[in-house]
C-alpha cells in the first residue's frame, strides 16, 4: 500500500487480497490484483496526486462486478453465448455446446 493511505484503504487492500488468495491466486498474484484495484479506486476519488485516464473514466470495480467476464483469452462463456443466441432467436440452442453455440453466432 502507498504511504499516508487511509484506514479504509488499507481494509479494502487486505478484503480485496484475501478474496483473490481464496479464488486459488498465489499470494504475489492476490497483492498485485488488491494494489492495482486500491489505486484505482484512490485515483477515482482523488486521493492519489496522479491518475491515468482510465482510472478516472471507467467504471469503477465495485459497478463493474463481472460485467467483463468473457472477454479473457476463452471468449464469452457459454452462459453469454447461450442469451445471445436466445436473443437472436437461433433455434436449437439449447442442444448446442459452446462451439456450435460460436458457430451459429457466427453466421
Amino acid at each position: 500500500m502507498p504511504r499516508g493511505s487511509s484506514s479504509k484503504r488499507e481494509r479494502q487492500y487486505e478484503h480485496i487480497k484475501e478474496s483473490a488468495q481464496d479464488r486459488g491466486e498465489s499470494t504475489g498474484r492476490a497483492k498485485e490484483i488488491a494494489a492495482r484495484t486500491v489505486n484505482k479506486e484512490r485515483a477515482r476519488s482523488g486521493e492519489s496526486k496522479t491518475a491515468g485516464r482510465t482510472s478516472t473514466q471507467d467504471m469503477s470495480s465495485g459497478k463493474r462486478g463481472g460485467q467483463r467476464s468473457g472477454q479473457g483469452s476463452q471468449g464469452p462463456t457459454y452462459d453469454q453465448l447461450y442469451e445471445e443466441a436466445k436473443r437472436r432467436n437461433i433455434h436449437g440452442r439449447s442442444d448446442m455446446n459452446k462451439q456450435q453455440l460460436r458457430q451459429a453466432l457466427d453466421k
